[in-house]
């Protein structure tokens, strides 16, 4: 039984832009079918969704999931909170991490694992303007370096 591949479905670039991942949690979520059909296709967003601990349980916010096309009228609603599946020991160490002032759980992504959907949920500090436009500089001196050597290689 081996690590069965994984097929990126949607995913929250400026989670990375907007937060420090200080780690990262794989979770299951709790989805209807045709929510899962639509996901398939590309129809979902993370854009401004967030998790929470809630009496125990986890739940994720503001994901958005289109309605697929073939549901008919009893489509769940696109923006409804939906639960993820963790064991008690991991919600405990979300409640522990996410005390600490300033953390929030951010999806980083949904991805297929086999037939199942999957989130990865990421322990997150804000980051400040000046951070961002620090992350920016580092980005371009090392693009600049790397290309400086690849000229240096064409060369000789």
């Amino acid at each position: 039984m081996g690590i069965k591949p994984v097929k990126v479905l949607v995913t929250n670039r400026k989670a990375r832009r907007d937060y420090s991942i200080l780690n990262t949690t794989e979770s299951g979520i709790v989805l209807k079918g045709t929510e899962v059909k639509s996901l398939r296709q590309g129809k979902g967003s993370l854009l401004g969704s967030y998790a929470a601990v809630e009496n125990g349980e986890v739940w994720i916010h503001g994901l958005h999931i289109t309605p697929y096309e073939h549901s008919g009228v009893l489509a769940p609603s696109p923006k409804r909170s939906r639960k993820l599946l963790l064991h008690k020991r991991e919600i405990k160490r979300l409640i522990g991490v996410t005390a600490v002032k300033g953390h929030t759980l951010i999806p980083l992504r949904l991805y297929l694992r086999g037939r199942v959907v999957k989130i990865e949920l990421g322990v997150g500090k804000g980051k400040k303007m000046y951070d961002k436009r620090q992350t920016i500089k580092k980005r371009d001196a090392e693009r600049e370096v790397s290309q400086a050597l690849k000229g240096a290689r064409r060369r000789c």
